[in-house]
């Protein structure tokens, strides 16, 4: 079976919008494009690249798939070759055609054909950005694990990962890292419900 993994650059409240560049997502009045870059250091690179260089197709809500489409075309290296070659499934309802080579529009019931993706052959399934897309996976149990480069940076404003209404969840962490620059770099499963208790019976 696929697992689906989501891959995320995240500030310490929660906003995964535009940590690339002051241009990559401007919606809602976002001005703070570009948060991430700044970060940098060998930890960070060494993680993010690891995550890049695996097997897998990516899958991506349309917002992000209208961002990255006119976008990795245009682009060199190595991880542009590789996004310019593997499939790139897209939940879309409206879009009824794409020109960016290897994509695969998934209209109608979008978690029926997920849960078709997953239980087929096939490399893994990575995400990157497609927050509403997430919260929907999120709510039918179909997320494998989470991949996320938490930056220290409070942004205040824009598209947050896990926005109201989503589902409580537990989660066990399976690796950590920490960079020179103050990004941790986590990755986290799912482990069933939120557990809870009394602090005061310690």
């Amino acid at each position: 079976m696929r697992r689906i993994i989501i891959n995320e650059h995240l500030s310490l409240d929660g906003v995964i919008q535009g940590p690339g560049g002051p241009d990559e997502d401007t919606t809602g009045g976002f001005e703070l494009g570009g948060w991430s870059a700044t970060y940098s250091d060998d930890v960070t690179r060494e993680t993010l690249f690891a995550a890049l260089n695996e097997e897998y197709d990516l899958l991506l809500g349309r917002f992000t798939f209208d961002i990255w489409e006119p976008y990795w075309p245009n682009q060199s290296g190595p991880i542009a070759e590789k996004f310019n070659k593997i499939k790139k499934y897209v939940a879309t309802q409206t879009l009824s055609d794409a020109n960016w080579e290897g994509t695969v529009l998934l209209n109608g019931d979008t978690i029926e054909q997920v849960k078709a993706l997953k239980a087929g052959d096939g490399p893994d399934l990575h995400m990157w950005g497609s927050a509403d897309f997430i919260q929907s996976l999120f709510r039918h149990g179909l997320i494998d694990q989470i991949n996320l480069w938490i930056y220290p940076v409070v942004l205040g404003k824009g598209k947050k990962l896990f926005a109201g209404g989503t589902l409580p969840s537990g989660l066990k962490l399976t690796k950590s890292a920490v960079s020179s620059t103050g990004v941790i770099c986590a990755t986290f499963i799912p482990n069933g419900e939120v557990p809870t208790g009394n602090a005061a019976d310690d």
